[in-house]
């Protein structure tokens, strides 16, 4: 709860079990940075897949499904090499209003720290097809974009951005999110930056926003932060509240959730809603270095 009034859904990795293991053992190898999509009877996953830098970085997005949300079955594998990009980074997934999905894809430009998302749509979570991707957030020469958080709500489609710095090449892990809002959900308005860093904070090195849920007039949302460059890939949870989804203010002197492992990293939380309570998903650093996508029933 949050002032008595709102529930919020902290993690706690000692009640969750391994959903997806990383593809190797040791710091590099990553499953995680989930979005899911609970419907139907299913809860359909979106996560990335990571080696090393050096041995492929975000080689792939994989889409897969579950009747009890811990067991999956991959529907489908995409490959940086269909997407033309150097890596991949979260991915989102979204089932539209009118019955159709979307996949938005956070992909690296070759050679630079420019960042762009891309979206396909599919009848089918199974059936997308990179070679329909289309641009939908460009980014430009000073900003990369990535890791959108994306709701329909209110008649209107909400996205949440992490945008990062490109002028100096060594500022660039820097990160805030910045808000936008569409008609249809793929021709976007920026509406400025929803949630900013911290002086001398634990998040005063970049807030990237990882989930969003709105209850009442209130908008709770749950961010990734640090403190460091060094600190990039080790972001820990963090929660921001508001009174629309284009303020939002951080609150905790610390992180609200973090791996007691290596790093701390435990990051890109998404919530869904289950029969009887919530699933929780998130990415959390091994003893090993390692982060594995995990998950906890609430």
């Amino acid at each position: 709860m949050i002032n008595g009034e709102f529930d919020v859904f902290i993690p706690k990795p000692e009640r969750s079990v391994v959903a997806i293991p990383p593809p190797g053992d040791g710091a590099g190898f990553w499953a995680g940075a989930p979005s899911a999509v609970s419907k139907d009877g299913w809860i359909y996953l979106a996560y990335r897949l990571r080696r090393p830098i050096g041995e492929g970085r975000g080689y792939a997005i994989e889409v897969a499904r579950s009747a009890d949300g811990v067991h999956f079955e991959t529907l489908l594998t995409i490959s940086k090499e269909q997407m033309n990009t150097e890596s991949l980074e979260r991915p989102t997934l979204v089932a539209t209003p009118e019955g159709r999905w979307r996949l938005y894809l956070s992909c690296a430009t070759y050679g630079t720290k420019h960042w762009r998302v891309e979206v396909m749509e599919a009848d089918d979570p199974a059936a997308f097809d990179p070679a329909a991707a289309r641009v939908v957030l460009p980014g430009d020469l000073k900003t990369g974009v990535k890791d959108p958080v994306i709701l329909h709500h209110g008649d209107m489609w909400h996205l949440w951005a992490s945008c990062h710095p490109l002028e100096d090449p060594q500022e660039a892990d820097q990160m805030v999110t910045d808000y936008a809002t569409s008609a249809d959900g793929l021709d976007w308005a920026w509406q400025g930056t929803a949630l900013d860093r911290r002086p001398g904070a634990w998040d005063s090195r970049g807030v990237r926003v990882s989930a969003v849920t709105f209850t009442g007039e209130t908008v709770i949302a749950y961010y990734d932060g640090r403190a460091s460059a060094e600190e990039n890939y080790e972001e820990r949870t963090g929660v921001a509240i508001g009174p629309d989804p284009s303020t939002l203010t951080a609150t905790g002197a610390g992180p609200a959730a973090q791996s007691g492992h290596a790093g701390g990293g435990l990051r890109y939380l998404d919530i869904v809603p289950v029969d009887g309570g919530h699933r929780l998903y998130y990415e959390l650093t091994r003893p090993d270095g390692a982060h594995e996508l995990r998950t906890e029933l609430r």
